[in-house]
């Protein structure tokens, strides 16, 4: 068995999950999930809790298994697992709600880790790497402090930046601010409004419409394991198809 070829055709979607399911015991958490994103796209996934969001943006890594279908990252389809799936994850950046760093090391040592650990990169080098991305994240002048003695947005900023010290292809945000306190917010989201802007292929679970109007290329509305609306952040504001995402902004706007 030979491992598989990454394409090299530039139209392959950096992104590409077909005909995807997925059962948490009897609930259908995913069902038929159809959905490609092209090179430099951000899409922004909304819904309604419990409508399946984090489970897509966690299979596109295979944090989460699948039942059937196919997913696949810039032509190259996501092996079960081994080796080559770890090889494949390493071009997917992840940050979550919870910061997950590790706290008896310090912020630059959290952000070279990977790096050397799993791609080999020369300490030196990736200490500098690591340098410019706390540079590029706003928080340089913090990278000798312990994740304890930072606040809630500069520890997530950390972890965009210990993402994007694997040079990822693409990066997955599952409410990357939904555990921060609100003036914490604006310091993260500013940051993914950069990486948007850099070209970034990008998707993000949020609650922060805001941002989605501003950073986002696309929003996808989910609803009980579908993908119920697929359009332009425009749209999606001011003209909602279904009677669900007319229902699901009504509450979340009025806010």
């Amino acid at each position: 068995m030979t491992d598989a070829v990454p394409s090299l055709t530039e139209d392959a979607p950096m992104i590409s999950m077909r005909t995807v399911d997925k059962h948490f015991g009897a609930l259908h958490v995913l069902q038929d999930i159809n959905l490609e994103v092209p090179k430099g796209q951000v899409v922004i996934v909304v819904g309604p809790s419990g409508s399946g969001k984090s489970t897509l943006c966690r299979t596109i890594n295979r944090l989460e298994t699948i039942d059937s279908g196919t997913i696949a990252i810039d032509g190259v389809q996501l092996p079960a697992e081994g080796r080559a799936l770890a090889r494949l994850r390493a071009d997917v950046g992840m940050v979550f709600q919870s910061f997950n760093l590790f706290a008896h090391k310090t912020i630059l040592e959290n952000v070279m880790l990977a790096p050397v650990k799993v791609r080999g990169i020369d300490k030196t080098k990736a200490r500098a790497r690591a340098m410019e991305l706390l540079e590029r994240v706003g928080i340089a002048n913090q990278a000798d402090k312990y994740p304890a003695q930072l606040s809630g947005g500069q520890q997530q900023r950390v972890a965009i930046a210990r993402a994007l010290a694997m040079s990822p292809k693409v990066m997955l945000f599952d409410e990357p601010t939904s555990a921060l306190d609100p003036e914490m917010v604006s310091e993260v989201l500013e940051v993914m409004v950069q990486l948007a802007k850099d070209g970034m292929t990008m998707v993000v679970v949020t609650h922060e419409m805001g941002f989605a109007r501003k950073a986002g290329n696309r929003v996808l509305f989910m609803d009980e394991g579908r993908i119920a609306e697929d359009t332009d952040p425009d749209t999606f504001f001011t003209a909602p198809k279904s009677e669900r995402a007319k229902d699901f902004l009504g509450k979340i706007l009025s806010h």
